[in-house]
């Protein structure tokens, strides 16, 4: 059965973002040249927003020791997902099936003091899962995830505070990226021994999780049986062009990784106090964001993110030194720009090629005479010509500020 125009899946391999091969295997797509573009811009953005808010970035490995994920609990309650060992010697490492442990031995490698608190850990790492064959679809369900993590450390009394602000960083994230959530859940255990037992924790973690929904002000519905095995969680749920849900960013409050690594500061009072571990991820997996993304704008992304966001097209032969000028200074300005020259087809034809680009520069005898540009914008509007190098000023301009419109100081813009 064919996939729906929207679907990302044929989108994303028209477009030429992605693809995949079987000898590679199921689950683990590879990036294209346009969708590494795509998937760069999101990764900076999202460090550039964490800088902003204070996070530290690290780097940790993608395997660990079995018994790294013993003491955390993902080997007693996650394993059914996780890559079987793998024998080194005398000793079994594993894939790691999420970053969390690792950020707590970095937390742990270091003595702290509640001065240094909140401390916010972020990184943009690869995990691994073992999903298996029927589930796994396009971007959306991978074996090898690129996520978007971030750990905070934090006293008792500052969690809820360090939890809102990270429901916050999401909703500024949706607005730059054009999308929108469809509802906020509150995940809470099930029946079962897929989750840790320890009635107090999940109480005391649930009550704080709920002070940080009445504090952010948003409305919410409970779901049992979709928190994590450690503890509850607020999901942030995202739907696509056919009304089914996934979860893209998510908000925790975490009791359980804390105790089991036995993590510690030294309070005002001189004495060992044990961190909140609150875990966050803005954008969740980039490999389901930019799924999302893909269909939610169909392939026509916002300015600031398209992997291409100027074509330069030249009339005839004689203008292609204008044209190449024009794109060899907007590269200089560090905007992503290519020129599509006579050579690839009529000018009508080049333009429908590039109707997802949010900017076209026509370059005919007139404007080339003159170094103006008749600019065409993806909508279909024609703005009247303008010299060069302000189209490159205004265009400039609008990828820096990540606006959802494409041309300012118009009437309908």
């Amino acid at each position: 059965m064919q996939a729906p125009a929207h679907d990302h899946r044929r989108l994303g391999r028209e477009l030429g973002l992605f693809d995949t091969d079987p000898l590679m295997g199921a689950g683990l797509p590879y990036w294209l040249p346009d969708g590494a573009v795509v998937r760069h811009t999101l990764e900076e953005y999202v460090r550039e927003a964490e800088r902003a808010a204070g996070y530290r970035h690290v780097y940790s490995p993608v395997l660990g020791k079995r018994e790294l994920y013993e003491i955390s609990g993902h080997w007693a309650h996650y394993s059914d997902d996780m890559f079987p060992p793998m024998e080194l010697g005398s000793e079994q490492v594993v894939l790691r099936p999420s970053l969390c442990p690792h950020h707590a031995l970095i937390y742990r490698s270091r003595p702290h003091s509640h001065r240094e608190l909140p401390l916010r850990i972020a990184e943009l790492g690869g995990m691994y899962r073992a999903e298996l064959s029927g589930v796994l679809g396009g971007l959306t369900r991978v074996r090898a995830i690129q996520l978007n993590d971030a750990h905070i450390f934090c006293t008792l009394d500052q969690a809820v505070e360090e939890a809102r602000a990270a429901l916050e960083m999401i909703g500024r994230a949706y607005a730059d990226l054009g999308i929108r959530a469809a509802r906020y859940r509150l995940s809470l255990p099930g029946e079962g021994g897929k989750y840790v037992a320890d009635p107090e924790l999940w109480r005391r973690a649930t009550a704080l999780l709920r002070e940080v929904l009445a504090a952010a002000g948003v409305d919410f519905e409970e779901a049992a049986g979709e928190a994590a095995f450690y503890g509850p969680k607020i999901d942030v749920q995202i739907a696509d062009r056919a009304g089914r849900e996934s979860t893209l960013s998510t908000v925790q409050i975490d009791f359980h990784q804390p105790e089991r690594f036995d993590l510690h500061y030294i309070g005002a009072d001189g004495a060992r106090h044990r961190p909140v571990m609150v875990h966050r991820s803005v954008i969740g997996s980039v490999e389901r964001a930019v799924a999302h993304l893909v269909e939610e704008h169909g392939g026509a992304f916002p300015p600031w993110l398209a992997p291409v966001q100027l074509v330069v097209l030249p009339v005839a032969e004689a203008q292609f030194a204008a044209a190449s000028e024009l794109v060899r200074q907007a590269l200089a300005r560090g905007l992503r720009a290519e020129l599509a020259g006579p050579e690839e087809g009529t000018l009508g034809a080049r333009v429908r090629a590039a109707r997802r680009v949010p900017y076209l520069a026509v370059i005919g005898e007139r404007e080339a005479a003159a170094q103006l540009a008749a600019v065409r914008l993806r909508d279909g509007r024609r703005p009247d010509p303008v010299p060069a190098t302000a189209l490159l000023h205004r265009i400039t301009d609008h990828v820096a500020s990540r606006t959802p419109t494409l041309w300012k100081n118009t009437p309908d813009a």
